[in-house]
């Protein structure tokens, strides 16, 4: 399964669609709070019941022990988000002051998200929140970008209004070249489209020039719920959200499956396209 990193150029409701796929995934799910500026599942979503002694900065102080203590006590950290445990949260830092001290935890905790997805089946997303550009490539403190170099897809959040737009055409080309010099290609990158704005789904792909890869449609109440927490709305499960969600996620797998085996075999996109060329030759004739 994939492990795939939520960001924004500015607060696009990157945390609340991570949660929407995280809840809705029909595999067991990792959601990993992983955005320097600080966690906010635990005070919305989860109103406080999260212990004080989990998540995201107590991990960083078990990997100062040693990679394989990180490894070792990781499963102590996750809260679950639902009732039989399938659905999971690394709650995220709960003062901004903490992330200097998770510049050696982010490699241990990639290599560790990435187990879990490859060999535990799980579905990863990182709510990897607001991207700071610095002299061109991610900031060390100011993003996690180890988990964002080595995800197997980046999506980048974005409303369907001018402002987003405007605020992400910013980002997109410093993103690109740091997948590729430092990430697994610049083919990682897509985007996620709320779908709120007078633009629509082709018009965000063509204007900003990055693939579209999931849209989830704009649900007032239920966006409302998984930030703030307390009663889900009536039906949660067939609400507008929760839905798209859910066909998202599918689709993402299979994007994922796509890229990996374009990786493994790289001449598997030349054979694909010297056969598309000779059918097309064949119909004219």
């Amino acid at each position: 399964m994939p492990v795939t990193a939520l960001v924004s150029a500015k607060s696009a409701g990157t945390t609340t669609s991570a949660l929407a796929l995280t809840l809705t995934s029909r595999r067991p799910s990792l959601l990993a709070e992983a955005d320097p500026a600080g966690g906010t599942v635990r005070a919305g979503l989860l109103q406080g019941a999260a212990a004080a002694d989990t998540g995201l900065y107590h991990l960083a102080a078990a990997e100062r022990t040693g990679p394989d203590h990180l490894a070792q006590v990781f499963a102590r950290h996750l809260w679950p988000l639902d009732r039989e445990g399938n659905r999971r949260l690394l709650p995220g830092l709960t003062d901004p002051a903490q992330a200097g001290a998770l510049a050696r935890t982010w490699p241990a905790l990639s290599d560790v998200l990435h187990v879990l997805a490859e060999d535990a089946g799980y579905n990863v997303f990182i709510d990897a929140g607001r991207l700071a550009i610095e002299a061109g490539h991610l900031h060390p403190t100011l993003t996690p970008a180890p988990l964002i170099h080595q995800a197997d897809l980046v999506l980048l959040v974005v409303r369907g209004t001018e402002q987003s737009l405007a605020l992400a055409r910013h980002v997109i080309e410093p993103l690109c070249a740091e997948l590729t010099e430092r990430g697994s290609g610049a083919d990682a990158l897509g985007l996620l489209l709320i779908e709120d704005g007078p633009y629509r789904a082709h018009q965000v792909a063509e204007v900003l020039g990055v693939p579209l890869l999931a849209a989830l449609p704009f649900d007032a109440d239920t966006a409302a719920y998984l930030t703030h927490g307390g009663r889900p709305p009536r039906g949660f499960e067939r609400r507008p959200l929760p839905r798209g969600a859910r066909t998202a996620t599918e689709h993402l797998d299979a994007v994922a499956s796509r890229r990996h085996i374009q990786q493994q075999y790289p001449a598997h996109r030349q054979i694909a396209g010297v056969l598309q060329r000779l059918t097309k030759g064949g119909a004219r004739g």
